[in-house]
């Protein structure tokens, strides 16, 4: 071994994830680097030029910039970089430039390859997809798709198809429903029970069009629904059997036979359990349960978006719950109307810290004489979701102020002035609305106003513009030498907020992408990755949003979850010390990609504007 190569391997001794080989492998390795001495104002490599290795600062500091010219890093010796491009496409994806005369170690790509596929430290270090651990338990009936669940092909009927028909056909292939279907749009749907309710008993004849006597418009599911989904509709609303769709068409059908051997997890249980609940405090019993099943999902190493989508399904099933009891006491509603959520309930998100954000959308026909029975219904829910746990919102977003519980025609007018004049308070307003998701109620009230909203923003460029602007004001807490933003003083001093700093900044940015592609979904994941597949953003700055959100999120649930085990209430904030020198690295790198997507961000909306 050469004198050179003995200092490099001394060096690499003290660099994680080197200092894991094995003494022989470290010596080869040692042997592979390239050393260069680089004088101050040497640019390493440039935006989308090819990536041969892997830099390793052995002296001196490296700056990083981002394709608009902003600060990414200043990195210092032990740091790597340049990984991010040749792992992904072989291109540069920053820009490196030595801003002191430094000493820089180059491994050749081929090695560093060799390096991930045989030593898992390796793997861990230069991935910033999940860890292989973290694929969750896909025996789960929670957490498996619909689509690997229902039975494909179903025996279906049309609305002309007679009753006896149907139930010779049901007789014929041992099923209890048959979908009714016109064209391939699922219609309707036809079980056993109805045929003997509304046929038998009813002394109807046994040429009775099924149109007659099925239910329309069955409660269906998507293929990408969770297994969680089935149990959850099928324990609330205490039916058997669920028609699989797409836009409309059938695909399939899930039935109580399809779930035998499959066993859910906790969550199923408190979704029964709220369902039925006759009282705010027995509400309050259900809720007080989830920072445990909290616990029991993220130890069972289930992707952050399968807990979260758990925990809002027990959100969801509160509401429902507490609407039905409303309408008991108050009596039905003068004209439909819709509960609708936003927040991280409007996206799927709810962790083990929820405050409530809501509102009530209400039919045109609705008089002022019938307003303070929708005042009344909104009061009784939010405060029986509050005593549940579900703060009160501290900017009074909530349908109990009547700013929030108006006809359609005042929502429309709402987004309509909000598109028109974004104000600093509309682009905040519209960000919290743009995010609603249908509860309870009639869907059909919003499913208009969202295509007619959706469609005058996405042409709106200056809207669109303030919009994104608005986007990139949440900052990820990234310190300037390698390091983290902390909180200064009071009670969090040296931690950080992962949801403003961390979550808040991605879901900013995929709603902005949704806008721009008139995405309907609110969730976050699912913005970001129909942004890809439209082509809004590039599938390599997808695949890295996403996976650095991926890594935000998964920590921000940990955290919660060891606070919870700890006996404390779960909250936001993470001190960077608490994590490994791998965690730190990684979290790092991933805030550095979000504010990388956000100063991209920012470039367009100055064009729009």
């Amino acid at each position: 071994m050469t004198a050179a190569t003995q200092k490099v391997l001394e060096f690499l001794q003290s660099v994680h994830p080197y200092d894991s080989l094995p003494q022989d492998e470290l010596a080869r390795v040692a042997s592979c680097f390239d050393r260069s001495e680089v004088p101050s104002g040497t640019v390493i490599y440039s935006e989308g030029e090819p990536v041969s290795g892997v830099w390793l600062v052995k002296s001196g500091t490296v700056e990083v910039t981002d394709g608009n010219g902003a600060l990414v890093s200043i990195l210092s010796p032990r740091n790597s970089f340049g990984e991010r491009g040749l792992l992904r496409e072989g291109r540069a994806v920053t820009t490196a430039t030595a801003t002191t005369n430094s000493v820089l170690l180059c491994l050749p790509g081929g090695e560093l390859r060799h390096l991930i596929a045989n030593f898992p430290a390796f793997e861990r270090f230069f991935s910033r997809g999940a860890p292989s651990g973290k694929l969750g338990r896909q025996n789960d009936l929670a957490t498996l798709k619909v689509a690997d669940l229902m039975a494909r092909k179903p025996f279906s009927a049309t609305p002309q198809t007679s009753a006896q028909d149907a139930a010779k056909m049901m007789r014929e292939h041992r099923i209890s429903c048959v979908p009714v279907v016109e064209g391939d749009k699922l219609v309707g749907i036809v079980t056993t029970r109805d045929l003997s309710g509304r046929v038998l008993a009813e002394g109807r004849a046994i040429d009775t069009p099924l149109s007659e006597v099925m239910t329309p418009d069955p409660l269906s599911l998507s293929p990408q629904s969770l297994g969680s989904d089935i149990l959850h509709m099928m324990l609330e609303h205490r039916i058997g059997h669920l028609p699989v769709v797409r836009e409309g068409k059938l695909l399939g059908m899930i039935t109580q036979t399809d779930l035998t051997r499959f066993q859910a997890i906790s969550s199923g249980q408190l979704v029964r359990d709220a369902a039925v609940a006759e009282s705010y405090a027995d509400l309050a019993h259900v809720t007080q349960r989830i920072p445990q099943l909290l616990v029991q999902l993220v130890g069972a190493h289930n992707a952050h978006d399968v807990v979260t989508r758990l925990i809002t399904d027990i959100a969801d099933t509160v509401t429902r719950r507490l609407l039905k009891l409303a309408e008991e006491k108050l009596g039905p509603a003068p004209v439909p109307y819709l509960w609708a959520a936003c927040g991280s309930q409007g996206r799927q998100e709810q962790t083990g810290v929820s405050d409530q954000d809501n509102c009530m959308i209400i039919d045109d026909s609705v008089t002022p004489d019938d307003m303070p029975y929708y005042a009344e219904l909104a009061r009784f829910v939010s405060d029986g979701l509050n005593a549940a746990g579900y703060y009160y919102c501290p900017g009074d977003m909530m349908a109990s102020n009547p700013r929030w519980c108006q006809p359609v025609k005042t929502w429309r007018r709402y987004f309509q002035g909000w598109i028109n004049t974004p104000s600093p308070e509309a682009q905040m307003l519209a960000s919290v609305m743009f995010d609603l998701r249908p509860i309870g109620g009639q869907v059909s009230l919003f499913r208009d106003l969202q295509d007619e909203t959706l469609a005058a923003a996405a042409k709106n460029s200056i809207f669109v513009a303030h919009m994104i602007s608005n986007s990139v004001k949440h900052a990820p807490p990234l310190g300037l030498l390698r390091g983290f933003a902390t909180i200064r003083s009071g009670e969090y001093k040296n931690h950080v907020d992962m949801k403003l700093g961390g979550v808040v900044p991605v879901t900013d940015l995929a709603r902005v992408y949704a806008l721009r592609g008139r995405i309907a979904a609110a969730n976050t994941r699912t913005r970001l990755l129909t942004a890809e597949e439209l082509g809004i953003i590039s599938v390599s700055g997808a695949r890295d949003l996403i996976e650095a959100y991926d890594l935000i999120a998964d920590l921000r649930l940990e955290n919660q979850a060891s606070l919870v085990r700890m006996g404390r209430k779960p909250d936001n904030f993470l001190a960077p010390s608490d994590l490994s020198d791998f965690e730190r690295s990684h979290l790092r790198d991933a805030f550095v990609v979000v504010r990388t997507m956000q100063s991209a961000a920012g470039q367009l909306a100055g064009t729009l504007g």
